[in-house]
């Protein structure tokens, strides 16, 4: 996994052209008073990279939605697919290739054309494998070349090995690059750029004058002249900015200040219903990962995490830490993705004796309250996660408690988000990790670079030559399976057997799904806040923002 360097060079700050557009005084319109305004909200951990195609971090998920231009955008209220820089497109019957007619006209945000040879170099860097793109993974649903064709100046297809399942929704995240700008990856086609940016501080979006869309009244899109995004992994602190007007929205909101703000300003705040995002804890399965070989025989041993979850109360975790805007998960998605969801998995069950009995199958015995393995070791571990991220840090100190009743110790750890994901994916110095997964769209496909045993976010042993255990194997072979078959229902009995897998083996043990709740300002108009991500800025070129 390749990370950008956290030195990136500041860009010049460059001012739309074209005069905001007046509206009579004293009539309303259903945007506000006039366009433009700046939006201002917080990313909770630094960009890993403005290279859309290498993007698997939050705040690089959120520059890469607001500063990309996709071929095909799902729309996240209707959840249908639109036309964007494709004015049409059509798959074919054996779902292996895709064609695009493309817009005319459209220019980079530096006022690079766009060309069908852009589609072709991104498609061609996505798929480089050299390149790890996480995005990639989504479409590699064999191994073989992929193939571009630029049949017209218009027109375009994409010829993959085998059948990609779900192929064109796959294109809503990749945005595509310019295969001439001298600005390469800053020459953007979405409705902002990236004008500044202060590591550890801020990134600042500009409006992208050369956008090209405009709306039902012929008015140039974006209504913002700029968003500023404040790098700030504190959630307290996020509050306390959003409470005194110096932020506009906060796009996933902590239940804890949820019900605070709902009890006094119910107006800001908003609920969506259960979200497709899960949070969970994996261990560290990595050969050459710096830890004592016993503790990765533990944490290899599939009764071993049975165990660790079946000792975790899950109740607790939504009631205390939650105050029940979140409810146990049961696998890798949500019951709110109401089509790909296995109906057949049951609630995790609590149960401390059921734990004890796993671990006793492996020759772990409890000696004074103390568990300890058939070698004599004292079963102890770290569980880290991202400082400042509240509800991680109690889920952290609960489980803490839940383990220590079946005499396991647990040293929670915090460490700023940095130096957390160097341990996560580079030196491997990590024991256990509590993290979690965000969801952009409802297919399985968007979790291939999850799923797949040589994925670089195949979290607890990525990047693996071969597969390691059978199961994992299997995995590959169903999600491989699920990935080039166009029958919906073998799709879905694929993906509900990788699911029973994962719940039955437990890599990755999930602990809660939780409400998608946000707040946003009465000064932001046009906000309607969905359960896909980005929650509160998915239609961000139609919000204005008034008094600032």
């Amino acid at each position: 996994m390749k990370h950008r360097n956290g030195n990136f060079i500041t860009l010049a700050a460059l001012r739309d052209a074209f005069a905001v557009a007046i509206v009579c005084a004293g009539i309303m319109t259903g945007l506000a008073t006039a366009q433009g305004g700046q939006l201002r909200f917080c990313l909770h951990n630094e960009p890993k990279t403005f290279n859309p195609l290498q993007v698997d971090d939050d705040a690089a998920a959120s520059i890469r939605y607001l500063t990309g231009g996709v071929l095909i955008r799902l729309n996240r209220q209707t959840q249908q697919l639109e036309p964007e820089l494709a004015e049409s497109w059509k798959v074919s019957e054996d779902g292996r290739e895709i064609s695009f007619r493309l817009r005319s006209g459209i220019a980079f945000s530096d006022g690079t054309p766009f060309t069908t040879e852009d589609v072709a170099y991104t498609v061609q860097q996505l798929m480089d494998p050299a390149l790890h793109s996480p995005t990639g993974d989504s479409f590699r649903s064999a191994n073989g070349k992929v193939e571009t064709k630029v049949v017209s100046p218009s027109q375009i297809s994409i010829l993959f090995p085998a059948e990609v399942a779900g192929l064109d929704r796959l294109f809503d995240q990749v945005a595509i690059l310019s295969q001439n700008s001298p600005k390469k990856e800053m020459a953007v086609l979405g409705p902002f750029m990236v004008a500044d940016y202060k590591p550890g501080a801020s990134v600042l979006l500009q409006r992208n004058p050369n956008y090209w869309k405009r709306d039902e009244q012929g008015r140039r899109l974006p209504y913002l002249d700029s968003i500023l995004l404040n790098i700030q992994p504190n959630r307290d602190v996020e509050m306390l900015q959003f409470k005194r007007g110096e932020l506009d929205l906060i796009n996933t909101l902590d239940s804890e200040y949820f019900d605070k703000l709902a009890s006094a300003s119910p107006q800001l705040v908003h609920d969506a219903g259960p979200s497709l995002d899960s949070e969970q804890l994996w261990f560290n399965e990595v050969a050459k990962a710096p830890i004592p070989v016993y503790k990765r025989d533990w944490f290899r041993s599939a009764n071993f995490r049975r165990a660790i979850s079946e000792a975790i109360n899950r109740e607790d975790l939504s009631r205390i830490v939650y105050h029940g805007h979140a409810q146990p998960a049961m696998g890798p998605f949500s019951p709110a993705n109401k089509f790909w969801f296995d109906a057949a998995l049951k609630p995790p069950a609590y149960s401390p004796d059921k734990a004890l009995q796993a671990l006793a199958a492996d020759g772990f015995r409890l000696e004074n309250g103390t568990l300890k393995d058939r070698a004599g070791n004292a079963v102890e571990f770290s569980i880290i996660t991202n400082a400042g991220n509240k509800a991680r840090e109690r889920m952290a100190v609960l489980i803490q408690d839940d383990l220590q009743k079946i005499g396991i110790h647990v040293n929670v750890v915090t460490l700023d988000f940095p130096s957390l994901i160097e341990r996560m994916t580079q030196s491997f110095d990590y024991e256990a990790i509590i993290l979690g997964l965000t969801n952009v769209d409802l297919d399985p496909n968007e979790e291939m670079n999850v799923w797949l045993s040589s994925a670089a976010n195949h979290q607890w042993n990525p990047q693996q030559k071969t597969p390691e255990t059978p199961w994992e194997a299997e995995i590959d072979r169903l999600m491989r399976a699920q990935a080039s078959s166009g029958d919906a229902n073998k799709r879905k009995a694929a993906f509900d057997r990788v699911q029973e897998i994962v719940v039955d083996q437990q890599p990755f043990i999930f602990l809660i799904n939780k409400n998608a709740l946000s707040a946003v300002s009465t000064r932001v108009h046009g906000a309607a806040p969905v359960i896909l991500s980005p929650q509160t800025f998915w239609n961000a070129e139609r919000l204005t923002v008034s008094g600032n």
